[in-house]
């Protein structure tokens, strides 16, 4: 097996264990009653990625990385349909057509995975709303757009493997300057796009500088993504005859890296929680005076003020609902459940949940409470 070989299934083999433990974190923190779209998409994007792992290994085990590209035109007349090359190059031409769409397919299922993600993450945050329907349609057009590009940007779609005479660049698959520029443009596009969208809400969290800077580093992985498509991007441009095997090696490891950021939000609630339980974390106190927080004035039915905490959900870790067996709804809810916008001490979201329905809660009017008597319920 070649150097590339091993390290394409290598990688695969390591996402799919990533993606298993994703399940399994979803299994434990909601049951699999309560798995959302973006439970179900993941499981068909390790499908793809391993499609697109053989699809790579093709190019260069197979097919020996030849495509209609890097051919002179004396060399292009000369070459008998007959031989083994031209036929390599056919079917190698062919091969990255199908690697070009899976490579694309894969990364916008995985870019979908994240919108529903954040639409969960931001959810009975009206602001965001907007942004999130946003994301979800830039997703589809931008996706739209990419995969008429491979599939139409040459037309007839035969031409992508023609030999004799000179297709052209735009023919050319394995390094076409219209699939790479739309794609890689497009693609960094949507992640910029994916990346703003819990930026806002972690600047404005009151947590400590080390949780919030967990949270930053967890939520910026998609710089990390366009790196590697703008890396591939250069890498294929500038390898000449091994062109083909660059597109396919590259597509492998950004994908990868890809697959990662995408599940590793999943995960990092159940590790903490492992950790914490290890006494392998060490965590900042809720309700710290260097945080302050803003307080609601509640009445119930018997007309008694009560005041709550109202934390942003990116707070949630900084609290001491996080080491509890909600956690993962408390950061994920569930479209059973109301978002966490309030929580009362050592209370759990579900004991406050039932209290609305049953009396109601009124929000008589905001206020900041400076002083330093406060009940055991701050």
């Amino acid at each position: 097996m070649s150097e590339f070989a091993t390290e394409a299934f290598t990688l695969l083999g390591v996402a799919i264990v990533i993606i298993g433990l994703r399940t399994i974190a979803r299994w434990i923190m909601v049951g699999p009653k309560n798995f959302q779209a973006d439970d179900y998409i993941m499981l068909v994007a390790c499908v793809v990625y391993g499609l697109e792992t053989a699809a790579a290994y093709m190019v260069g085990a197979w097919y020996e990385g030849l495509a209609n590209n890097a051919m002179t035109d004396k060399e292009r007349e000369t070459l008998s349909p007959d031989s083994k090359e031209y036929h390599l190059r056919v079917s190698g031409s062919k091969i990255q057509v199908t690697g070009w769409s899976l490579y694309t397919l894969l990364l916008w299922l995985l870019k979908t995975c994240m919108a529903i993600f954040y639409s969960r993450l931001t959810a009975g945050l009206i602001n965001m709303r907007l942004r999130i329907h946003i994301a979800y349609v830039l997703i589809a057009a931008s996706y739209i757009a990419t995969i008429c590009s491979i599939l139409f940007g040459c037309r007839p779609l035969s031409k992508n493997w023609q030999i004799n005479p000179d297709p052209g660049n735009h023919c050319q698959p394995a390094v076409s300057k219209i699939d790479i520029y739309v794609t890689v443009v497009l693609n960094v596009a949507t992640d910029i796009y994916l990346i703003s969208i819990p930026a806002p809400m972690l600047l404005k969290a009151r947590l400590h500088w080390r949780e919030k800077l967990e949270l930053l580093i967890l939520f910026s992985g998609g710089l990390f993504v366009m790196m590697c498509g703008i890396l591939r991007c250069v890498l294929i441009l500038t390898a000449g005859a091994n062109g083909a095997e660059e597109a396919g090696s590259w597509a492998c490891r950004e994908t990868f890296v890809a697959v990662v950021i995408g599940n590793v939000p999943m995960i990092y609630p159940l590790f903490r929680r492992l950790a914490r339980r290890a006494g392998l974390y060490l965590t900042t106190k809720s309700g710290s005076q260097s945080y302050p927080a803003y307080q609601l004035s509640e009445g119930d039915a018997s007309g008694y003020v009560k005041r709550k905490k109202f934390r942003h959900p990116l707070s949630i870790p900084a609290t001491t609902q996080w080491n509890t067996v909600s956690d993962e709804q408390m950061i994920l809810p569930t479209s059973r459940q109301q978002p966490p916008t309030c929580t009362g001490g050592e209370g759990d979201w579900d004991a406050i949940s039932q209290g609305s329905h049953n009396g109601g809660i009124k929000v008589v009017h905001e206020t900041i409470v400076h002083s330093a008597e406060k009940d055991s319920g701050l």
